[in-house]
């Protein structure tokens, strides 16, 4: 199933990854790299993670401290946001 990710869940994940870098240099590659993954794992298996909220679906990465929410709509599956499990945990509902 394609995958669309919104505005908003784009600007996270770049930002994660800078974060990364500037922690570790080849570290936000890496962490690029789990969420493309965990992006082809959504794809493929779309109804395989669990509920978050509502219709709001969960996919965590294995190495990183993040989860990617998503919605899966008619023909896609859409990113709502790609946010860390331990901050601010709920700031995204209000998509």
């Amino acid at each position: 199933m394609k995958i669309v990710f919104s505005e908003t869940a784009k600007i996270e994940l770049d930002d994660a990854c800078n974060f990364y870098e500037v922690e570790m240099p080849g570290l936000g590659i890496k962490f690029k790299e789990e969420a493309r993954k965990a992006a082809g794992r959504i794809s493929e298996f779309p109804i395989a993670w669990s509920i978050e909220r509502g219709e709001i679906r969960k996919c965590l990465l294995h190495i990183f401290p993040y989860k990617i929410l998503y919605s899966i709509e008619n023909d896609h599956v859409f990113i709502i946001a790609v946010a860390h499990q331990h901050r601010r945990p709920t700031y995204w509902q209000d998509r």
